[in-house]
């Protein structure tokens, strides 16, 4: 499947998660170490800019320009609006796209970096607000053959900072507990 589809459809169960959010939910904690729900969102927002703005114009002059505003909802909502809008463009999938201090990949790629957050941080999200989490089947299984790929090192993993270790869980755990472990979340986080 497509991967522009797949991250859609994690779009599309993060904004219902996103969409119960309530100023004073805000300060919540999350998994994310050191980010409550606030700052969680404000990523959110920032990355689904700064991977509209890479995804269209091959690269983005800042990753970190996310403000949530009065409107928390609107603010996310129009973030997700803007990266979606570039998935029409088929030729975005063979461009390339340097994503912050990764590297310059090609837009399927950039996609799939997309895609990982948006499946990590919606699980973030849901567990910061006491919520269930679930996410579209096909989405949790390209996350995690793309988490897969990533270096288990400590010291790669330290280097990006954006990263924790990888949690060690059963080859037999659900897969989205395996993808979240990979990426150094403990399943059983509340």
């Amino acid at each position: 499947m497509d991967i522009r589809e797949l991250d859609r459809r994690a779009l599309e169960t993060l904004d219902k998660l996103v969409a119960t959010v309530r100023p004073a939910d805000l300060g919540r904690r999350t998994p994310c170490d050191g980010w409550d729900l606030g700052d969680l969102l404000r990523h959110q927002v920032s990355e689904n800019r700064g991977f509209g703005i890479a995804l269209r114009e091959g690269s983005a002059p800042d990753w970190d320009s996310g403000e949530l505003g009065d409107d928390p909802y609107r603010s996310y909502a129009e973030s997700v609006e803007g990266v979606l809008a570039t998935f029409d463009d088929d030729e975005l999938l063979t461009r390339p796209v340097t994503v912050r201090e990764f590297g310059t990949f090609p837009g399927r790629v950039a996609v799939g970096m997309h895609l990982v957050d948006s499946v990590a941080h919606g699980w973030d999200i849901a567990r910061g607000l006491c919520l269930p989490y679930d996410p579209d089947p096909e989405a949790v299984r390209a996350a995690l053959d793309i988490a897969e790929r990533i270096p288990a090192d400590p010291e790669f993993r330290r280097e990006r900072g954006s990263f924790a270790p990888v949690v060690e869980l059963s080859a037999a755990a659900p897969e989205l507990e395996r993808f979240l472990a990979l990426l150094g979340r403990s399943p059983g986080w509340s």
